[in-house]
């Protein structure tokens, strides 16, 4: 049996690419983003109620790993990429569905020519990532005070320092700094990957961010404008 399903919307963040996404969702609360919904699904009707919940359910697709088979193991990256794990013990995008679940809060609705719009605080997609469903975080019910977290119980604590030049700062809007801030201390790069040298490069907010890390600080070599790929 089949169970055909339909995109309702997309969400439109500040990251163009898989690099530089925080690992979890809510471990940078300062970043926005938007949820636009598909045209046969714009009824201010559909939303009646949703602004008295403080936070939502997003059930999205991994679109750039659909396709690409799966594994009954995989490597997490909060492992260093170093040991497997049973796929239904991690958050892989390379699942038989390549399906995910996020909790974001719900930071106001809104109404433009768009229909209606869901703006959103804490996310970990990327732009144009497609949703299949939001529902209410009910906290009664999806909170679990005595819940273990396996290899994965606790955030990560070692933040690090972000140092951005000044004159690499003034290229970024100010109301996106803090965001830009907390992704880099949360250390985009693959863990197994430790080259003080090496620079990394990740879109944000139409701009191309480089960075390195060294002896726990992100430092910023250049943020210039976006390349648009």
């Amino acid at each position: 049996m089949e169970y055909p399903m339909q995109v309702i919307a997309r969400i439109h963040s500040e990251f163009s690419t898989k690099f530089g996404v925080p690992r979890q969702s809510g471990l940078v609360d300062a970043l926005e983003a938007e949820i636009v919904f598909e045209p046969p699904f714009r009824n201010p009707d559909a939303l009646r109620g949703l602004e008295g919940f403080s936070h939502l359910w997003l059930l999205w697709v991994f679109d750039q790993a659909a396709g690409k088979g799966w594994s009954p193991t995989v490597r997490p990256p909060r492992l260093g990429g170093n040991a497997r794990m049973g796929v239904f013990a991690t958050r892989s995008p390379f699942r038989p569905n390549p399906i995910a679940l996020s909790a974001v809060r719900l930071a106001g609705i809104e109404h433009d020519a768009r229909g209606p719009i869901l703006r959103i605080r804490g996310a970990d997609l990327m732009d144009g990532t497609p949703i299949l469903d939001i529902k209410p975080y009910i906290p009664y019910a999806d909170a679990h005070p005595d819940a273990r977290g396996g290899f994965a119980s606790a955030p990560p604590e070692d933040l690090l320092e972000v140092e951005i030049p000044p004159q690499w700062l003034e290229n970024v809007p100010p109301h996106r700094r803090e965001a830009l801030r907390g992704v880099l201390a949360q250390d985009p790069r693959p863990r197994y990957q430790e080259d003080p040298q090496r620079v990394y490069g990740f879109g944000f907010a139409g701009l191309e961010v480089r960075f390195r890390v060294e002896d726990g600080r992100a430092i910023v070599e250049e943020i210039l404008p976006g390349t648009g790929e």
